[in-house]
């Protein structure tokens, strides 16, 4: 190997990679969901912010979708 390479010419292009990357997002969750993935992620020997997207996906790919049902009002 070379001890020194000449960057200079070579040309920029877009990371192919780009769109498949992870999107930062700002979520309110209460203190007791995220302690209980930070115990389930420390078992698992993974961040829980991980485990957490994982579970997501999960949800995702099966298609999960929360019940709610509001009470009604008279």
């Amino acid at each position: 190997m070379k001890a020194e390479y000449d960057l200079s010419k070579l040309k920029a292009r877009k990371n192919p990679y780009a769109s498949k990357l992870k999107k930062p997002v700002t979520m309110r969750l209460s203190e007791d969901v995220v302690e209980y993935f930070k115990g389930m992620a420390e078992e698992a020997g993974i961040p829980y912010q991980s485990l957490i997207n994982l579970y997501l996906r999960d949800c995702l790919a099966n298609h999960r979708k929360l019940q709610i049902k509001w009470p009604q009002t008279l």
